[in-house]
């Protein structure tokens, strides 16, 4: 029923604007402009603004409008994708609408929307549109055109890791299948996901020669603004590499630490193989999903109670005999 109910607040609207969390991800793009392209497809007639800043690393996929200086009125709907809490939307004006909906699969940080949809055992927000594509295919017999697919697609390998990470579910591929039936060129599409710059090799390079591991199973890495510099890299370009050691043995839980000197603070990027840590990204101004998760830490100082904090949840963690 909150499928259909979703699709009823689409038709009602003449003009929808969509947002997604700042600092996107293919998850987040994805399920903002997938959701677009499927409104578009079924709904010519009506007003699709993709509300954000646009992300360069981000153009295979889709790009925001131009002019995101509007803002919505009274007489639009706003639907929210991908985003726990409101502080992370990455444009404004989604409080000004007529409605607004929450869709996500983040664990709910913060209640918000007038329809708030989150399912957290969904790989991907992507993964639940699909289904909300659907839904729309067999109710209100909506066309799925192949650009929403790709993107949906995308958004799914994104927050799978191509489909390696433990939120990989039956459904979850079952989900992917269901878009691969559409015209797209699906391995281009990988190729073009994962291709790096000269530039980022060898910035890896460094964090494998670099990185920490300590005793008890954590990694770390401090990327500095001189390095960003060396490599001319900018702080949201160093997220490629967030899973550089990842297969490291011993390995239970790695932590970056990227200086951001344009608002002097660290951005932390967390992810895990076994300790739950999006408890530790809520103490520090963050949140996310228990394996993956990021928070900012204002000094050195707390990037060291974040280490602490960690190295302790990855002390405690006992690994079942499996894996």
């Amino acid at each position: 029923m909150m499928k259909q109910q979703i699709i009823k607040a689409i038709e009602a609207y003449q003009v929808i604007y969509i947002y997604r969390h700042e600092r996107p991800d293919p998850d987040a793009i994805g399920s903002q402009a997938g959701l677009a392209a499927l409104i578009k497809a079924n709904y010519p007639e009506k007003q699709v603004v993709l509300m954000g800043e646009d992300d360069e690393s981000m153009h295979f996929l889709a790009r925001m409008n131009k002019d995101t200086d509007e803002k919505p009125s009274g007489d639009a709907l706003v639907i929210v994708c991908d985003t726990a809490n409101t502080e992370r939307i990455d444009g404004e004006g989604s409080e000004d609408g007529g409605k607004r909906i929450k869709i996500d699969h983040h664990p709910e940080v913060e209640s918000y929307g007038d329809i708030s949809w989150v399912q957290t055992e969904s790989s991907s927000t992507c993964e639940m549109l699909v289904g909300l594509a659907l839904e729309g295919e067999s109710v209100f017999k909506w066309q799925i055109p192949a650009d929403a697919a790709r993107l949906l697609y995308a958004g799914i390998v994104g927050d799978t890791g191509r489909f390696q990470f433990s939120n990989t579910t039956p459904e979850t591929l079952r989900c992917a299948a269901e878009m691969l039936e559409y015209d797209f060129d699906a391995a281009e599409l990988i190729t073009r996901f994962y291709k790096s710059e000269e530039k980022l090799v060898r910035f890896r390079g460094e964090v494998l020669t670099n990185f920490t591991l300590t005793g008890n199973g954590l990694g770390y890495m401090y990327i500095t603004n001189d390095m960003l510099e060396r490599y001319r890299l900018t702080v949201n370009e160093s997220s490629a590499v967030i899973n550089s050691f990842s297969d490291t043995e011993g390995l239970k839980a790695w932590v970056f630490f990227v200086e951001d000197t344009e608002n002097q603070n660290y951005r932390v990027r967390l992810r895990s193989k076994g300790p739950v840590i999006n408890e530790v990204a809520q103490n520090h101004n963050g949140g996310g999903h228990p394996m993956a998760s990021g928070a900012k830490a204002k000094d050195k100082k707390e990037t060291e109670d974040i280490l602490e904090e960690l190295d302790m949840l990855c002390k405690s963690y006992k690994e079942t005999p499996d894996k």
